[in-house]
């Protein structure tokens, strides 16, 4: 007797398709029509839609990576052509490469040394000088050592750099009741990034105080002031020097610091409250301050010494102001616009 063969036998017919993992592929045999035979028979009518997708994608990722290129490529030497022809005057840009900052200061410090001079301290001068100066630049940098001057408030003023190493600062000074400006020459070594004095500084004029236009004094609130005057005084006390009632003044919310004893107050000269509004006002004040010193202020308009005795200042503030019942509160204050009179 034959042996029944263990091996499961397929139920499809040899040459039947194979069936597919998507209903509606053209070689399921649930379909009507008979599937193509033949090695060079298409499978259905899937051909690699996707696949199409993802090639047309990736032409366009190409395209765009080349227009980037190519727009890159066209604008640098376009940039540096522009750079090469920007005239040598041209103030110092966030991208030129040049140490402003570092640069202004140390021009600065210079400055102080170089317009401060007395024919009776040579070498001190000289000495001061040296860590700004080239080697071999002349001990006095241009003074034939006789006369004196002083200078003061030295600040930066402008800078115009000229090139990647190379820059002329300009610092602002008051020598007696003249302000004026010095402009000097800097070099920047790179390599060590520091810098030297490159040729001989250029006193200027510096440009005169601008006019201020009149301004048209606006209407006042005086009921307000009136109401609102015994409470910044009592304020102002406080913020002088008693900072343990300070914060009784001070609005919900807010920490008000004062000057804890720094000066002395002494009058609350002027209260100005625009006319209109409600609980929150804007008000100025102007303020007399005692200056600290080793005497009380006095009224006396002639004082035997002047420097023994506690001076005046009159500071004015811009205060916001906002009401609580019958009660006013501070909310912020800070330093005033400008006044009516210029």
């Amino acid at each position: 007797m034959a042996r029944r063969s263990t091996v499961q036998r397929d139920p499809r017919i040899a040459g039947d398709p194979e069936l597919s993992a998507y209903p509606d592929f053209p070689d399921d045999p649930d379909l009507d029509r008979a599937p193509a035979r033949g090695r060079g028979a298409s499978r259905g009518r899937w051909s690699g839609g996707g696949g199409r997708w993802l090639v047309w994608t990736g032409r366009a990722v190409l395209w765009a990576l080349i227009v980037v290129i190519v727009v890159n490529g066209v604008r640098a030497p376009f940039e540096r052509f522009t750079q090469q022809n920007a005239p040598s005057g041209a103030v110092s840009t966030p991208g030129s490469g040049f140490p402003t900052v570092q640069a202004s200061a140390f021009a600065a410090q210079f400055a102080e040394v170089y317009l401060n001079f007395d024919g009776a301290r040579l070498a001190e001068r000289e000495s001061r000088l040296a860590p700004y100066l080239p080697e071999g630049a002349e001990a006095q940098f241009g003074w034939d050592g006789f006369g004196r001057m002083s200078a003061g408030a030295v600040q930066p003023y402008g800078i115009e750099v000229v090139d990647a190493d190379n820059a002329v600062v300009t610092v602002a000074y008051q020598s007696e009741n003249r302000r004026q400006l010095l402009s000097v020459p800097v070099y920047r070594d790179r390599l060590a990034e520091r810098f030297v004095v490159a040729g001989r500084p250029g006193i200027l004029p510096a440009p005169r105080a601008a006019d201020l236009p009149p301004k048209a004094a606006p209407e006042r609130d005086r009921a307000a002031e009136q109401e609102l005057r015994t409470t910044l005084e009592d304020f102002f006390k406080a913020y002088a020097g008693d900072t343990t009632s300070l914060q009784q003044y001070a609005d919900a919310g807010v920490t008000l610091q004062g000057f804890g004893g720094a000066f002395t107050f002494l009058q609350l000269k002027d209260l100005a409250v625009p006319a209109g509004g409600g609980a929150a006002r804007e008000v100025t004040a102007t303020v007399t301050w005692g200056v600290p010193s080793k005497a009380a202020p006095t009224v006396d308009p002639e004082p035997a010494d002047p420097g023994q005795t506690g001076g005046k200042l009159e500071q004015s503030y811009l205060l916001t102001m906002v009401k609580q019942g019958d009660k006013w509160f501070v909310k912020d204050i800070r330093g005033a616009y400008r006044s009516v009179a210029g």
